[in-house]
């Protein structure tokens, strides 16, 4: 039996389909196995797949074989993750646009993985000012000695400043590239990239060899956003990639924290306007920030129901099975199919039945969470 993960690996080669259209068929169809079967009408349901893609779809899919496919993207990349892996990082699953093949080389920790060690994104201009880089490394430090793993993009400037800023402390950091994770860019860094290898974790979404390309950059910043549960961003033009993750950030429900600088600073004019759009001041007083970045909720392990037993009718054993792998956090909706153990459409007819019922509440992004 082929693999759940063969098939987003399949599904990834085909032109045309990436990573929100991928979502979009796993949601549809239940698995992407199931997808990869469909029909050409049935493929044509989902939103998005217009008529040229779905002939691309169809012509290409016939040469694709997902397990040999497997078997040799393994022989080549050795460590890489599929959002039907259990150790594909959770808040990055709840994103409308989930990496498809997410690879990595370092150490692992998979308390980060499953959401249950906060971790804060940190982001800049490559030509900070003295100001910008004393508050990176301050707040990073910080972060650091407080249990937070600090997420970057391993750039000059800021990113730089605020992974080695974390290690120095004695913390972890995870570089997320632009371009393959064998691949050290820019080549100023290798020593840093050396260093991360030992103390955090390297991810990217592209193969192995994949040279820098200026479109993959932006694409990255999402990756950042997706796997932190705040962004700060600490200085930043109006023209920039910083700003670019907090809009991600935005978009997945993120905190934003911005440095606040003088009116008449270049590097300051997009954290300034962050700020007038709502972003949260990092202040002096950085126990402060700490105190609201710990308050930020953190993905607990599945608990048991704390309503009392009497005011819970008896569920049929469908829904009681649901119900028992429900949290008061928001969980995605294929991590619910992966606890139960039961087919896709079951549960999604379960969840809508409790959502009926007022025991589940659905958010955006297919992610539910009791009422």
């Amino acid at each position: 039996m082929v693999e759940e993960g063969a098939y987003w690996l399949a599904w990834a080669q085909i032109s045309g389909i990436g990573p929100v259209l991928l979502r979009r068929l796993q949601q549809h169809f239940g698995t992407l196995a199931t997808a990869w079967n469909a029909t050409k009408v049935q493929l044509g349901e989902v939103e998005g797949l217009g008529f040229q893609t779905l002939e691309k779809v169809v012509e290409q899919r016939s040469r694709l074989h997902p397990e040999q496919l497997f078997t040799k993207h393994q022989q080549e990349n050795s460590h890489f993750w599929t959002p039907a892996d259990a150790d594909y990082p959770r808040l990055l699953l709840e994103t409308p646009s989930p990496p498809p093949i997410l690879y990595y080389r370092g150490e692992v920790e998979l308390q980060e993985n499953l959401g249950q060690k906060p971790m804060v994104g940190i982001v800049g201009t490559r030509q900070p000012s003295e100001y910008g880089i004393r508050w990176t490394r301050q707040i990073s430090t910080a972060l650091a000695k407080n249990g937070f793993t600090v997420v970057s993009g391993m750039a000059e400037g800021i990113d730089t400043e605020s992974h080695i800023a974390a290690m120095k402390a004695g913390g972890r950091t995870i570089a997320v590239l632009g371009t393959g994770v064998d691949v050290i860019y820019p080549h100023k860094n290798r020593d840093l990239y050396k260093q991360i290898l030992t103390a955090g974790l390297v991810v990217s979404e592209y193969p192995t060899k994949t040279p820098p390309d200026r479109t993959h950059f932006p694409r990255r910043n999402r990756i950042i956003a997706g796997l932190s549960r705040a962004i700060l961003v600490m200085e930043a033009p109006l023209k920039s990639g910083a700003l670019i993750t907090a809009t991600y950030a935005n978009e997945f429900g993120r905190d934003v924290y911005a440095l606040p600088g003088r009116l008449d600073d270049y590097p300051s004019q997009g954290c300034l306007k962050l700020l007038s759009q709502g972003a949260s001041f990092i202040l002096k007083e950085l126990d402060e920030l700490l105190t609201m970045l710990g308050a930020i909720p953190q993905i607990d392990a599945i608990e048991a129901s704390t309503a009392p037993e009497q005011l819970m009718p008896t569920l049929s054993p469908e829904l009681q099975t649901v119900m028992d792998a429900m949290a008061s956090e928001a969980l995605p909706f294929d991590f619910i199919v992966q606890q139960t153990g039961m087919a896709a459409g079951l549960v999604s007819s379960a969840l809508l039945q409790l959502e009926l019922m007022g025991f589940v509440s659905q958010l955006p992004g297919m992610r539910y969470q009791k009422s």
